[in-house]
């Protein structure tokens, strides 16, 4: 089960080994839970014409 939702403000904490970009986020979509019971999300930062893939427990809720 997701934690967050689509459309919600959220902050990335980065993954380390690939030096990504931390800050406020906003959840684009729910990818669907496989075999390894990975939560994971796609994300997408307003200053990025990409998203990004985060696993749950590099979110959490961004300050309204």
């Amino acid at each position: 089960m997701h934690k967050f939702s689509i459309g919600q403000s959220v902050y990335f904490e980065g993954a380390a080994q690939y030096n990504a970009a931390r800050g406020e986020y906003k959840i684009v979509r729910l990818v669907p839970i496989e075999r390894d019971n990975r939560v994971v999300y796609r994300i997408k930062n307003a200053a990025e014409a990409f998203e990004r893939t985060a696993e749950e427990h590099q979110l959490r809720t961004a300050l309204a």
